[in-house]
């Protein structure tokens, strides 16, 4: 069951321009959450803005009961989150999401991840390090400025791709195609996907056409977390045309099965 608490900011970095990596204690969430899960944020004390804001869980520190999380400077809400300070206490509600990563009956993963979509991959890559499977890493930005938690993922990945849009930093182009070049001689069990929506169109249609298992993290707008808004609604891949039918990504998801979901 999700659980609200007031979680004390215990330490705040920017990585890069308007983007925040925020450390608070929360050990009743931490001790329950797994990769994949998220929670909601109420960003002020005010009664504007009203809603909580969804953010992916980056990192869970079990034995000191920290968790980590990351977003990006775009509005309002982000921007009054971004001037917490240290001490300041968030009130936040979590885990949330019954669709994790999966990671139990696979040996060899590939994680792949477009801009800020990569911050759910890396407690699920660190896990998947410590139980001693083999994590290949994929990670694609637009240009060197938005190149973020290279060293991080280094830490949790047995090889690390970079790529940047226009070439300005490590390997020209986009990260699916680094990642289907080696596809043949690695040979991956999975691959988990999280970033832009054109991306992972990308990478189901490369996973659904050729066989390959694939988890994909969609990131919808979530106001209420457990499903009574019906705000965050994404098609199921077989349903009829007539009768479409509906999974939650908040409930069902994050985390889909490529095959399941009609992106």
């Amino acid at each position: 069951m999700p659980k609200q608490l007031l979680a004390q900011l215990v330490q705040k970095e920017e990585i890069i321009k308007n983007v925040y990596k925020f450390s608070i204690k929360a050990d009743e969430i931490v001790q329950i959450s797994k990769p994949g899960n998220f929670i909601e944020i109420r960003v002020t004390d005010q009664a504007e803005p009203f809603l909580r804001r969804p953010i992916s869980i980056y990192n869970l520190d079990k034995q000191n009961g920290i968790l980590e999380f990351i977003f990006q400077v775009k509005g309002k809400g982000t921007s009054l989150l971004s001037r917490k300070q240290i001490g300041d206490k968030i009130d936040i509600v979590g885990p949330l999401g019954f669709g994790t990563f999966k990671t139990d009956k696979y040996k060899k993963l590939a994680i792949i991840g477009g801009g800020i979509g990569i911050f759910p991959l890396y407690q699920l890559a660190k896990e998947a390090k410590n139980e001693e499977k083999q994590v290949n890493g994929y990670l694609g930005f637009r240009n060197k400025d938005f190149v973020m938690l290279e060293k991080e993922f280094k830490n949790v990945t047995n090889n690390l791709t970079i790529t940047t849009d226009d070439g300005s930093y490590k390997n020209k182009g986009f990260a699916i195609d680094y990642l289907i070049k080696d596809m043949e001689k690695e040979k991956y069990d999975c691959i988990y996907a999280c970033g832009p929506i054109p991306m992972l169109k990308a990478i189901q249609k490369y996973a659904n056409e050729n066989n390959i298992e694939c988890q994909i993290s969609l990131e919808e707008k979530m106001a209420c977390g457990l499903g009574v808004c019906l705000g965050c609604a994404v098609k199921t891949a077989k349903s009829p045309k007539e009768k479409p039918e509906y999974f939650h990504v908040c409930k069902g998801g994050p985390v889909f099965n490529s095959k399941d979901v009609e992106i």
